[in-house]
């Protein structure tokens, strides 16, 4: 996908400040939850055939694309079966795909999708320099290619940002929240990005993550 753009990076202290938080945050992470990443491992290989990750295209700053890395939570073919259940989408505004019960998943991953454990492979996203810890979520190249279509200015300005692990998408509501609103709160972010906001995003997401909400 060409899209182009003019970047203005601001607060060049805290924009290196961030990236040292983000190497020692998702560094520290992994270290510290390495057992539970492969405990997770051994139940996704349990419970279902196929991989242990999902890797999958996205699109990062600059519209350059990457992989990404989550642990596996639907079956081997769900790639394949995603047009036979686009007129089932939930999501508003039909850009992202959503369905509280899509057949798809797999037991292990409802669970994980529901705790946001599933995520926890960016971490090493996030060292290789493809993710930050916060930033807009990267959306797989069938949502942009929506996105484009029907936001390509606002998309645009989204895609100066890196992409994060967590966002105010996820501390906002998450599967519950519209396309368009999601839009607005990556362009919120952006307006008023620091380093406390940051913290605070982080903070809040904990919130979120034990309590499950907006989660499917």
């Amino acid at each position: 996908m060409q899209l182009s753009f003019v970047s203005h990076p601001r607060y060049t202290l805290q924009l290196v400040s961030k990236r040292i938080i983000d190497i020692l945050g998702a560094g520290v992470g992994i270290l510290l939850l390495s057992p539970l990443m492969l405990a997770i491992a051994l139940v996704i290989s349990l419970d279902s055939k196929g991989s242990i990750f999902f890797r999958q295209e996205r699109l990062g700053r600059g519209g350059k694309p990457f992989l990404i890395w989550k642990f596996r939570t639907m079956i081997v073919n769900a790639e394949q079966l995603l047009q036979e259940l686009e007129h089932l989408n939930e999501s508003d505004g039909g850009v992202l795909f959503k369905m509280k019960e899509d057949p798809r998943v797999t037991r292990v991953g409802k669970f994980l999708r529901r705790t946001s454990l599933d995520e926890l492979p960016q971490l090493f996203n996030v060292v290789q320099g493809h993710m930050s810890l916060v930033g807009p979520r990267p959306l797989q190249l069938r949502d942009c290619t929506l996105a484009v279509k029907n936001h390509r200015n606002t998309f645009i300005k989204r895609l100066e940002l890196m992409p994060g692990v967590t966002g105010l998408w996820q501390i906002s509501g998450r599967s519950e929240v519209s396309f368009d609103y999601m839009l607005q709160l990556d362009m919120i972010y952006r307006d008023r990005w620091s380093l406390w906001f940051d913290l605070y995003i982080i903070w809040q997401t904990v919130v979120v993550v034990i309590t499950g909400k907006g989660a499917y």
